[in-house]
């Protein structure tokens, strides 16, 4: 894991920031807002795109987790600390933000005018998790050495349940497996 590094033409993706992980419903924990005043720093000086959970009520994803981010739902909403940055917002109904058509639609033009992706958010290890190893998985596959995938470690966090879901151990797991996927985990937002 670095210490810091220079970031080149980045645009910052702000991950499921919203009402339903940080203040309210089954899967919130009011302990990821910590990760807020980093978030701002990066957002206060770069371009973002704002990524949220918003549900269909018969969500599959419910299979595995508990209803949460229904569509036009207070908790799809994004954090009021946040919400003055959140002009541009993609929608997704998937843990995995590379997955949303909206998304998809917009990749390429998103390749042609930056070139480094820095992921933000929550949860590490689940959506941010997942959004960065497909980001990466997709650059491999263009054999693209023009752009990098980068997480700030301060920047992410996921949810705490005691004994079933240990927020420490998810962390770091999850920082450990994208950097030996060759994303750039740093450990400190540049200044």
């Amino acid at each position: 894991m670095k210490n810091t590094i220079q970031l080149n033409k980045p645009i910052v993706f702000v991950v499921d920031m919203t009402n339903g992980f940080v203040k309210e419903g089954a899967l919130s924990d009011p302990a990821i807002a910590q990760i807020v005043p980093d978030i701002k720093r990066l957002i206060q000086r770069y371009d973002n795109l704002f990524i949220c959970d918003a549900h269909t009520k018969d969500a599959r994803e419910f299979q595995a987790y508990p209803a949460h981010c229904l569509k036009g739902s207070s908790e799809s909403q994004v954090i009021s600390e946040l919400e003055k940055f959140a002009k541009d917002v993609i929608e997704k109904n998937s843990t995995n933000t590379f997955m949303a058509p909206a998304f998809q639609k917009r990749l390429d033009a998103l390749l042609e005018t930056y070139r480094d992706l820095v992921i933000t958010g929550c949860c590490t290890d689940l959506c941010v998790l997942q959004f960065a190893l497909s980001l990466q998985s997709y650059l491999n596959q263009k054999d693209d050495h023009d752009h990098r995938v980068v997480v700030f470690e301060p920047c992410v966090d996921t949810y705490d349940v005691p004994q079933i879901h240990e927020k420490a151990f998810w962390n770091e797991w999850a920082l450990a497996n994208m950097e030996a996927n060759g994303i750039c985990v740093v450990k400190q937002v540049e200044e």
